[in-house]
């Protein structure tokens, strides 16, 4: 079953976008970052919940979008993700949050894909703009914007040739993210 759910885990970037998250769905799954590992058990990591359709504009206005994919300006209207939950780390309680961020990210995605959504990591943001738009205090500082919603795009897992990792679509939108076989991630020694 774990199996399955990490096949189902992609990045995914266009969504069916009137299919919206409920804010409760989102409370649920930030809840599940209560039972995450946390290094020296300090839980610094909080989460901000955009789930309404003109607050997500407002959010989408300060990403960007894969980078790889050069001649795409992100998802279309229609297209764009249903929900955000925006992480944050308290500041007061650690200035670095270590491997948390990582650990309940992973654990985020894999319950929306249980859900039968689906979730895209961002770094690329604007960070002044969106710490204004979400009015945060200077203790909180932005680790990643998660866009959900329902995927609308195929993405396809194939074998890594040459170490040619980038990710690419094809003439059809087919999202195409190649991946090392098992034996490039097992060192075997010089």
């Amino acid at each position: 079953m774990l199996s399955d759910l990490l096949k189902k885990n992609r990045s995914y970037r266009r969504f069916c976008e009137s299919e919206r998250i409920p804010q409760e769905q989102l409370e649920e799954w930030v809840g599940l970052m209560r039972f995450c590992a946390s290094a020296r058990n300090a839980q610094p990591l909080k989460y901000i919940p955009v789930c309404h359709k003109e607050e997500c504009e407002e959010v989408f206005k300060t990403l960007a979008w894969a980078g790889y994919l050069t001649d795409w300006d992100g998802p279309e209207k229609g297209e764009r993700p249903a929900a955000y939950l925006i992480q944050l780390l308290d500041t007061r309680i650690l200035e670095n949050c270590l491997c948390d961020d990582g650990i309940q990210i992973q654990t985020l995605l894999l319950a929306a894909v249980e859900k039968g959504y689906g979730g895209c990591v961002i770094k690329a943001f604007q960070n002044e703009k969106l710490r204004e738009l979400l009015q945060l205090p200077d203790y909180m500082r932005i680790n990643y914007v998660i866009a959900l919603g329902k995927p609308c795009e195929t993405v396809v897992i194939e074998e890594m040739r040459e170490n040619q990792f980038k990710y690419w679509r094809d003439a059809e939108q087919i999202h195409h993210v190649p991946k090392r076989g098992l034996g490039e991630l097992i060192f075997k020694g010089e």
